[in-house]
């Protein structure tokens, strides 16, 4: 069959290898869609401390089952239509024993401790079904739109810890994939207004004319401070979502954000700048809450699907490139260029 592997920072290769087999305790699929994202771009240029290479890379999997392990419980059986997760849980240390999923120690991950989804076929190991992370992609549902469900898992993660809800004006920082997932999905959340910003115009504009927000920003244009004060009568939005890899956006946040207002620090910074100037008396005064937010549960990724599949969250609209395997390099390069909103690859 064939997979994308990477050796190394840069060294990303197409190759033939032997079909997998599952054990007694594992599945197998048939890979119908692995989409990409920005962490496959950073995984490409600069590897990762989890990821132990060589190593199929992709995360956000669907496909069919096509082999159930002899020991294999949940009643699964070839034809069925799947979606896998992509952080792993323990479920037995004390934080997933406490129902903290999200922030386990022991966190393992599909494609980068288990090869990944850029391939023909794929092995579910036995750490993601004794997690019940194995879902049953729902009717209505292609296997393109299951593949984003696990990105939009960790739009609710942040959502949940942010408190989105009935009646919230709400800022979302970074028009990328996800930025446009948390758009909708704070519409679906009550939320009265939904504002989405960026320093990339072109980037705004296709988002924008995807998503429909209620203002699209472009910080290369205004003062997105002075611009979301301006949008809200001075008073400053109830929850910013920091959907970038940027210090500025996440300093920016704090001083929109209205009082009791919630900064929700989703996109993690580079490790070469991790640290942030935070107004410590803006958090004071006007009593804001500042959460961090790390990836999803098993239970998250059901939410996604769930979602999905009422409506309530549509993402068709947000695939605007569809590859082959071959062409899993390209992919990356366009992603990292900013030229698409989701790239997914069909073996």
């Amino acid at each position: 069959m064939k997979v994308a592997r990477f050796y190394a920072p840069g060294d990303l290769r197409i190759e033939d290898v032997p079909e997998p087999s599952p054990q007694a305790d594992e599945v197998k699929i048939r890979v119908r869609n692995c989409s990409t994202c920005g962490t496959d771009v950073k995984i490409f240029n600069h590897g990762h401390q989890h990821l132990d290479p060589p190593r199929v890379m992709g995360h956000e999997i669907a496909g069919e089952v096509v082999e159930v392990g002899a020991d294999v419980a949940g009643g699964w059986k070839a034809g069925d239509r799947v979606q896998v997760i992509a952080a792993v849980p323990c479920g037995e240390c004390a934080d997933c024993t406490a129902g903290r999923l999200t922030i386990c120690p022991n966190q393992t991950s599909v494609g980068y401790q288990y090869d990944g989804g850029f391939a023909e076929y794929l092995i579910v190991p036995h750490a993601v079904l004794k997690v019940d992370g194995l879902n049953r992609i729902p009717e209505g549902v292609s296997f393109a739109e299951a593949s984003v469900a696990e990105p939009l898992a960790c739009a609710i993660n942040g959502q949940e810890l942010a408190r989105v809800g009935e009646g919230d004006d709400v800022i979302v920082m970074g028009a990328g994939p996800i930025g446009c997932m948390h758009v909708h999905l704070a519409r679906a959340r009550g939320a009265r207004r939904v504002f989405l910003a960026d320093i990339n115009a072109g980037r705004l504009k296709q988002s924008a004319d995807a998503v429909q927000p209620d203002a699209a920003i472009c910080g290369a244009d205004v003062d997105m401070v002075e611009e979301v004060l301006r949008l809200t009568d001075g008073r400053g939005v109830d929850v910013v979502i920091t959907a970038a890899a940027s210090g500025k956006a996440q300093e920016d946040g704090v001083r929109m954000a209205a009082r009791q207002g919630r900064i929700s620090l989703f996109g993690g910074l580079p490790k070469t700048a991790p640290t942030i100037t935070l107004d410590s008396n803006l958090v004071h005064y006007r009593e804001l809450t500042v959460v961090g937010v790390n990836g999803s549960s098993p239970a998250h990724n059901k939410q996604a699907l769930e979602l999905i599949a009422s409506g309530k969250v549509p993402v068709k609209d947000l695939i605007t490139h569809r590859m082959t395997l071959d062409q899993v390099p390209e992919a990356i390069a366009t992603v990292a260029a900013g030229e698409a909103i989701k790239v997914t690859i069909e073996p």
